[in-house]
């Protein structure tokens, strides 16, 4: 499993979720992956899994079945994230 953030990276949010993200890898010892939603890879997915809010995190499986996302400004508990990290 992985797990990945869509955001736009020249936002108000961006510096939020860059902290999340780094605070995550220290403390749970996992990478999350930051994908810009201007990328064509982050627009991609952001249709293909019909994410509308921003920042978003989500949760997928090996195959790329979207397991759990949580939109919107509010980014959630590193605990929540952190099972789908284990695989």
């Amino acid at each position: 499993m992985k797990v990945a953030i869509l955001y736009h990276p020249k936002s108000d949010h961006a510096r939020k979720v860059e902290d999340y993200a780094r605070d995550f890898y220290h403390q749970m010892h996992h990478k999350l992956d930051l994908i810009s939603l201007e990328s064509s890879e982050g627009a991609h997915q952001a249709k293909l899994y019909d994410i509308v809010r921003y920042p978003a995190v989500m949760a997928l499986s090996d195959s790329g079945e979207l397991l759990k996302v949580w939109q919107g400004p509010v980014l959630p508990l590193m605990n929540e994230v952190s099972f789908y990290t284990k695989g």
